[in-house]
């Protein structure tokens, strides 16, 4: 690997060693019994499409690996639903709250760190391998969906969320509406003006202004604004993929279906809080955020 990507990558895994995934949706001592309760929760009223989508109950008996386990919430289902489960995570501080839900919860599941470019498992070792919202934080993502086909059977499934470039986050959200917002973080008052509007964490806002006033060259190139406006202020690497482009990734596989899920109401002004169900679901099958891959080796 490049010293260009290796530094990246120890910036990614500095990021979300101090911001672990999922943390900030709960109003609880992280780490406690509640804590969990209330990310769980969140995450499935939030996402409700994930369980159906991951096919939780379907992993009854197979051995699934998880490449990024952040909290442990999904590997929790796939635990409850009798799988033999598996979570890896870049960073220590997802592993470390991944097995304390595990024991306070009392399910059986193996952690430990690793790179999704370089897994430390032997070739066909499992069933499933599922990944969801982690790959486009990984420098080489090639290599780590080349390190998912190795390790999995023959007849085993990649299950891999990635986010969407032909989705309304990325085309509408975040390449207009979020660019023309960012106009109004140079003051104050439209700081907080943003902050009315949108409901975004002020100290998020801040940190945004602060980085469009610092690096402002470089914060507002489209590579490094679609970082910083996915996952927080600092965020050093997210990337988005069309259908085609998601495709190209899993060419190995014999057999690929791609699926787009979640259509965030928050990011529809005004009319977001009407939407009905069935309508999210349908906007959400062509302009959803998040592209599902489901791949047969």
């Amino acid at each position: 690997m490049s010293n260009s990507n290796e530094n990246l990558k120890e910036r990614v895994r500095a990021f979300w060693q101090a911001n672990p995934c999922g943390v900030k949706f709960a109003d609880a001592e992280p780490g406690s019994r509640r804590f969990y309760e209330l990310v769980e929760a969140h995450r499935y009223a939030k996402e409700w499409h994930i369980p159906a989508a991951a096919d939780f109950a379907g992993a009854r008996g197979l051995k699934v690996l998880e490449i990024g386990c952040g909290l442990g919430t999904d590997g929790a289902q796939f635990s409850k639903a009798g799988a033999d489960y598996t979570g890896v995570d870049l960073t220590e501080a997802a592993v470390e709250f991944a097995r304390k839900r595990f024991a306070l919860f009392d399910l059986p599941g193996k952690f430990q760190t690793a790179d999704a470019e370089n897994l430390e498992f032997a070739d066909e070792s499992f069933d499933v391998v599922y990944s969801h919202g982690v790959l486009h934080h990984t420098p080489d993502t090639v290599r780590a969906i080349r390190e998912i086909h190795r390790v999995l059977r023959p007849g085993g499934r990649a299950i891999v969320m990635l986010y969407h470039r032909d989705s309304y986050n990325y085309r509408v959200n975040i390449s207009l509406l979020r660019r023309a917002g960012a106009q109004l973080l140079r003051w104050d008052s439209g700081v907080r003006l943003v902050h009315k509007l949108t409901g975004e964490p002020l100290d998020n806002l801040q940190e945004h202004a602060r980085l469009l006033k610092t690096q402002k060259k470089t914060y507002l190139g489209d590579e490094e604004f679609l970082s910083q406006n996915t996952d927080g202020a600092g965020n050093p690497l997210a990337r988005v993929y069309s259908r085609a482009e998601a495709g190209r990734l899993f060419q190995n596989f014999s057999e690929v279906t791609l699926k787009a899920y979640f259509f965030n109401k928050r990011w529809l002004p005004l009319l977001g809080k009407l939407l009905p169900r069935w309508l999210e679901s349908q906007l959400a099958a062509r302009w959803g955020w998040h592209l599902w891959i489901y791949a047969t080796k």
